[in-house]
């Protein structure tokens, strides 16, 4: 799964990197994003791509509960198609989660769980889902949620799974409605998937509550 991610891009980086337009509110870097946080997103209708904050957990327009965010952090890329909380999210709103890079903990037979900063080079995001749900009592709530599929050969070994990575040259697919279903099937992949890499940091990101660069530090060698 992917539970915490980081997010450091300011307005403008995402401007220029991504294409979008800017948005009236600017969010803080943040290196230790954990679920139910507001965070941006990337959304798209064939024309345009636009630049949003959604909370992190997908309530589906269907949804009696907000709550129900709180387990659907992530949606498997191998049942999204056809799992009922996913198939209309993975059908028609698509979004990019824009990420410096994701945490997962390594569990060793023996001893603590130790944290990796697993990242990309360049330009990527995180493969989305998002959705509007509408209560008859409260405000729009704006949500997503984080594919993820079977970690790769190099990542394996600190965690099974790992997200669903998007590269520029598949942006506009991932993001049109419109685009055929098996050009969206196909950047599920493995062999589309940026490649990432890894490294231990310091146990202080297990905690939500602390933040700043130094989170995605590698530790001192030995």
């Amino acid at each position: 799964m992917c539970g915490r991610y980081a997010a450091s891009m300011d307005v403008a980086t995402l401007v220029h990197e991504f294409g979008v337009g800017p948005v009236d509110v600017e969010l803080p870097p943040r290196y230790n994003i954990a679920p139910t946080t507001e965070n941006y997103i990337i959304t798209g209708d064939g024309a345009k791509r636009s630049l949003e904050i959604a909370r992190w957990g997908l309530v589906p327009s269907w949804a009696k509960d907000i709550s129900i965010g709180n387990r659907m952090i992530n949606a498997r890329a191998e049942t999204v198609a056809t799992k009922p909380s996913f198939r209309r999210a993975y059908a028609h709103t698509r979004c990019l989660v824009p990420a410096d890079g994701y945490y997962e903990w390594y569990r060793p037979a023996q001893g603590p769980k130790q944290p990796f900063f697993i990242h990309g080079e360049g330009t990527w995001a995180m493969a989305g889902l998002h959705e509007m749900w509408r209560p008859t009592d409260a405000p729009v709530v704006h949500s997503f949620t984080i594919l993820t599929m079977a970690a790769s050969s190099s990542l394996a070994s600190i965690h099974d799974r790992m997200p669903v990575t998007v590269d520029p040259d598949s942006f506009d697919v991932w993001l049109d409605p419109e685009s055929p279903k098996d050009e969206v099937d196909a950047c599920l992949r493995p062999e589309r998937q940026v490649t990432m890499h890894a490294y231990p940091v310091s146990t202080a990101v297990n905690s939500v509550r602390n933040q700043g660069p130094h989170l995605i530090d590698p530790l001192p060698a030995g």
